[in-house]
């Protein structure tokens, strides 16, 4: 495959990509789908209480398998793949940020970070490198050995960015990234989402707030399993 051949390929393309849950009875938690988005998007996601956005979020970040359909991340067929090798990808491709920032309270932040490229077997030297560069990306170049405990929500949540990036993910995918936050915090937050969103990165944002969703280019809508898409147009000032 040529390298334009692989730029020009979606970072997520699913295929009538559905998942159910067995039962009895068996639980529709994702209907049939089809779903593009393109390397350097910035998509939101919407819908009530159990509607599928864990479900969806599950199986775009290769936490779950479509029961079925295709699912292609940065056109690699992620159904054709084994376990150990669709955990790689996950790993190598996709960053995280959370509600809950999960970082470990006993270490700094440029700790945290480094440890996110522990399994990757990136060399020590380079792993310090790497994560002082990406919370100064972060604006965290004050705080690498601070605690989470020493740390406002608003750090800690762009220390979890931090550590989702530093890997050079293809997608960062965030689950309800300002829900734990202020909303002074949560905007500074979302700027900083834009600003990676300005410099290509492809990001999706799963949330239920109304203004978290308009930062989004598209947003895409989730209820009772059946995606439907809007598209915005957002242009960031």
């Amino acid at each position: 495959m040529s390298l334009e051949h692989q730029v020009a390929e979606p970072v997520i393309d699913f295929k009538a990509v559905a998942r159910i849950y067995p039962g009895p009875p068996a639980v529709h938690a994702l209907q049939p789908c089809s779903l593009t988005i393109d390397r350097g998007e910035f998509v939101t996601v919407v819908g009530p209480s159990g509607s599928g956005k864990s479900t969806l979020l599950n199986v775009v970040g290769l936490l779950d398998t479509p029961t079925q359909g295709t699912y292609r991340l940065d056109g690699l067929d992620t159904g054709a793949v084994k376990e150990a090798e669709r955990a790689a990808l996950r790993s190598e491709r996709i960053g995280f940020v959370f509600q809950s920032f999960h970082l470990l309270a006993h270490r700094s932040a440029l700790e945290n970070v480094e440890l996110a490229m522990l399994y990757q077997r990136v060399p020590r030297p380079e792993r310090r490198t790497r994560a002082e560069a990406v919370l100064r990306r972060v604006g965290l170049a004050h705080r690498l050995g601070s605690l989470p405990t020493q740390l406002s929500g608003g750090e800690c949540q762009r220390v979890a960015i931090a550590r989702a990036l530093v890997a050079n993910p293809s997608l960062l995918l965030c689950d309800e990234p300002t829900g734990n936050l202020d909303s002074r915090t949560a905007d500074s937050v979302l700027s900083l989402l834009r600003a990676l969103h300005r410099d290509g990165m492809t990001i999706v944002v799963i949330t239920h707030d109304a203004h978290v969703a308009a930062q989004g280019q598209r947003t895409v809508t989730i209820h009772d399993g059946v995606l439907t898409e809007q598209n915005l147009h957002q242009e960031y000032t």
